[in-house]
């Protein structure tokens, strides 16, 4: 999962979706950092909006509430319920995702650096 890295909501989902992924599936990277920017490219994502989340699962990317859908997908219940929301058709969906991304800044605050994970979380980060 790659994430904007100076946003306070980005960096509170990483460690909410850290904390319900009992498996470790996830791994993640501030989308400003250089993995980021190479796993952007080697999807076919580099064009993706810079304010959405990108999941890269099995080859294949999504973003925005797609991405967001995939992700509690496979987060222990009753997270996964969320699934549901896929029946949404994408464009109203991505509505409200695009809302909230715009005003990420605004009603969450911003970082001056990308988040340095902590040791026990470094090992879910890509390098």
């Amino acid at each position: 999962m790659l994430f904007d890295g100076v946003c306070n909501l980005c960096n509170g989902s990483v460690l909410f979706i850290v904390a319900r992924d009992p498996e470790a599936y996830f791994r993640f990277a501030p989308l400003q950092s250089e993995t980021g920017r190479r796993l952007l490219v080697e999807s076919g994502l580099i064009d993706s909006p810079s304010d959405s989340i990108v999941l890269i699962q099995d080859g294949q990317g999504f973003t925005r509430s797609r991405a967001a859908l995939e992700i509690v997908r496979r987060l222990r219940f009753p997270w996964s319920l969320f699934y549901a929301l896929i029946l949404i058709p994408p464009f109203l969906r991505d509505k409200g995702y695009d809302l909230i991304a715009r005003n990420r800044y605004r009603w969450f605050g911003k970082r001056d650096v990308c988040m340095t994970p902590t040791p026990e979380l470094r090992s879910r980060f890509l390098e």
